[in-house]
């Protein structure tokens, strides 16, 4: 089957190429794969640099939506020719792939397949951190960083459902300008304003009661500083390249917590979580209250640039990438 294949964890030894069709073992699903959507964890996988390192060659994607061609012994959720978003870890960036029954969610017909292919990662990743860790509050305000990439929409998206003001950052006008689209109260351009200065302004002096960040660095030093007395800080990644060390003073003095939220080690942990929020999530996205925003759609043989667009910050929202 054609797939983008990984040869090299060197981050540049990914191209369209063969591999043989996966078949699915007991409890598997064999999906035909319609989209799959790119996450900045894929950019990391290709280059060795993420938490699990595969044995090339492979095809990179960690999410797909597709039909269901087949299924293994003891899978009862789903049938042949069903409509389903998937997670697969590895392998979602070729025509066929393969996930567990535990890892499908049925679509609502009112989400189509492009929509479907980038929802799960970013929305649950979004949802799990304001509801699990931040344990965010009708009223308060939200601070998300990265906020015109993929995760950092569904958390400006995510944090208006559950009744937050939501202040976002990103570089330059037209991305916050994306974000401005989809439900944020005020901004922040961190190319041209202070972080901490503008946070802080923008609360009265207060500072911000939870903060959502990817991007890690000096950005989640800034944040630091601007939240207020018993806020919460969620670690979803470190896109800026440098994972900081957090002085455990400033959380002493100001009561504050730090949550690290990996998303996908819920599929091994606390699998059930995944269907209790993505029950909420589709009745949010039937209701109106969050829309997706898929970019750009890349034909598999142009599956290398997508994963360098997303890597240097040249998208906004989600892409995905159609075998």
């Amino acid at each position: 089957m054609r797939a983008l294949v990984c040869s090299a964890l060197d981050g540049t030894s990914v191209g369209p190429g063969e591999l043989d069709r996966p078949e699915p073992g007991p409890d598997e699903v064999l999906i035909e794969v319609a989209a799959a959507g790119v996450n900045f964890a894929d950019t990391l996988i290709v280059r060795g640099q993420y938490q699990e390192k595969p044995e090339p060659p492979f095809a990179p994607g960690l999410e797909l939506s597709g039909t269901v061609a087949r299924i293994g012994d003891g899978v009862s959720t789903v049938a042949p020719g069903q409509r389903v978003m998937a997670l697969t870890g590895l392998g979602a960036f070729a025509e066929y792939a393969v996930a567990r029954q535990s890892d499908l969610f049925p679509l609502p017909d009112e989400m189509d397949f492009e929509t479907a292919a980038g929802f799960a990662v970013t929305y649950g990743t979004a949802h799990g951190a304001l509801r699990w860790h931040a344990d965010l509050q009708p009223g308060e305000t939200l601070m998300v960083h990265g906020a015109a990439g993929g995760v950092g929409l569904a958390a400006v998206e995510c944090g208006k459902a559950m009744g937050a003001r939501v202040i976002a950052s990103a570089g330059g006008p037209e991305k916050l300008q994306v974000a401005r689209d989809h439900g944020a109260d005020d901004t922040i351009d961190y190319r041209r304003e202070d972080l901490k200065t503008r946070m802080r302004d923008l609360t009265d002096g207060r500072g911000v009661d939870v903060v959502f960040d990817p991007v890690g660095g000096p950005v989640f030093e800034a944040s630091l500083r601007a939240t207020a007395w018993g806020g919460r800080l969620v670690v979803i990644g470190f896109a800026a390249g440098e994972v900081q060390q957090i002085p455990a003073n400033i959380l002493l003095v100001k009561n504050v917590s730090v949550h690290g939220m990996y998303w996908g080690s819920n599929r091994k942990m606390a699998p059930d979580r995944l269907a209790a929020q993505f029950a909420e999530l589709f009745a949010w996205y039937k209701a109106g209250r969050i829309k997706p925003y898929v970019s750009k759609s890349y034909p598999l043989e142009q599956g290398a640039q997508a994963l360098a667009d997303l890597r240097g910050r040249k998208t906004a929202g989600k892409v995905v990438i159609r075998p």
